[in-house]
């Protein structure tokens, strides 16, 4: 019986210790058996930095990548035949056409981002400044792009640069240049309200052989009337050397009597360089809803020798257009149209000489200017009147100096 009691007290205080090593365990954080739990919970792992070169790449950086294969390639050129050496030339307000081309020289697809450094220029002055193109494994992919310096631009030399990046591929650049050419001669005007106005300008420039004028009298309303002329003495490329726009919007005659009425004429002689062209536009409208028109005279750069005039018009009144081309013994063109009535009209003339140019004769517009002494006029005729008007020119150019 002794013996059972002794026992029974051994096992009660060894229930009692283990109670009371469970109690220190917890405070001092040694291992202990949890009653019900088969595992010691896990020995945590010591806390090491990782190196940078195997952290993840970050989602706010798409374009990062640790080796890049292959490149992009980026060209820009204006649009045009390879062959025209002065075309990277402009002028305020006109607009040059470019392309930019990117090919992707990797392995796989890529959305590869173009965007423009307009470095000298004007950030306005594009048509975009950043795009996205989805551009597959060796393929090209090209995008318009259009350049318009504001009328306020500076004459000079400007540069701008096209820059294209994408994920794992090195990225690619390709800079372009252009010249902006000033004007000897710029007028506009722009008029809107209601009442009378009456306007005339008239332009002689001896250097390009052009004489506009235009005579303008209008009573009654209207929402704008504008009358742009610009003038470039020695133009190049593609800028006219001399232009005219024109934008007539919703004119209307109020009282009796009122009409909108003028005359414009252009010319461009032949002897002094230009396509021989003359165009006369006559009119009297009591109403005219729209008049768009635009007239451009080249006589040097890529498009010398061309007169080009285009016109739409929706009025109701009376309207004349008569135009010509005249080159003495070579060729004769002409056309006379009228219109009494209410009209939409869309007209185009366009005019060249591809005729070479012929001595001390001006057909490519640089006229012989030593010693201030008059032309005289090599003979380019292949028939008997045009060889008498030329001896007639010859002999008047040597008594009278310049013709006009």
């Amino acid at each position: 019986m002794k013996k059972l009691l002794i026992l029974l007290i051994l096992v009660i205080f060894q229930a009692s210790a283990t109670v009371e090593d469970m109690g220190a365990g917890s405070v001092s954080g040694t291992t202990t058996v949890w009653p019900g739990s088969m595992n010691p919970p896990p020995t945590p792992m010591p806390v090491t930095s990782m190196p940078a070169t195997t952290m993840p790449v970050s989602s706010a950086c798409p374009t990062c990548c640790p080796s890049p294969q292959g490149n992009l390639i980026v060209s820009v050129s204006l649009i045009g035949p390879v062959s025209e050496p002065d075309g990277h030339y402009t002028t305020p307000g006109k607009t040059m056409d470019y392309v930019v081309s990117v090919r992707n020289e990797g392995l796989s697809e890529v959305d590869a981002n173009i965007s423009i450094n307009p470095q000298k220029c004007n950030i306005d002055w594009f048509s975009w400044t950043e795009k996205c193109m989805k551009i597959p494994a060796g393929v090209s992919r090209s995008e318009s792009l259009t350049i318009t310096p504001d009328m306020s631009a500076l004459a000079g030399d400007y540069c701008f640069l096209v820059e294209a990046s994408a994920k794992c591929r090195n990225p690619g650049s390709d800079s372009e240049s252009f010249k902006i050419q000033d004007f000897d001669y710029a007028s506009e005007t722009v008029v809107s309200g209601t009442g009378q106005f009456q306007i005339n300008k008239d332009v002689r420039s001896m250097d390009s052989g052009i004489k506009s004028n235009k005579d303008i009298t209008f009573s009654g309303s209207v929402d704008a009337l504008v009358k742009n002329e610009y003038l470039v003495d020695e133009a190049k490329g593609r800028n006219p050397n001399f232009e005219e726009q024109d934008a007539v919007d919703n004119y209307n005659a109020i009282n009796p009597g009122d009409a909108l009425f003028g005359t414009e004429a252009f010319k461009s002689s032949a002897v002094f360089g230009g396509v021989g062209a003359r165009i006369l536009e006559s009119y009297n409208v009591q109403q005219m809803e729209f008049k768009n028109q635009d007239f451009n005279l080249h006589h040097t750069g890529s498009l010398k020798k061309m007169a080009d005039f285009r016109t739409a018009n929706n009025f109701t009144g009376f309207y004349l257009l008569d135009a010509k081309q005249v080159l003495p013994g070579q060729k004769s063109v002409k056309e006379h149209e009228e219109y009494w009535g209410s009209f939409e009209i869309n007209r185009r003339l366009l005019f060249r000489d591809n005729r070479p140019s012929f001595g001390s004769f001006c057909f490519d517009g640089t006229c012989a200017k030593a010693n201030d002494k008059p032309p005289i006029f090599s003979d380019p005729c292949t028939s008997n009147s045009c060889n008498n008007f030329m001896n007639r020119l010859d002999a008047f150019s040597k008594s009278s100096g310049p013709l006009f």
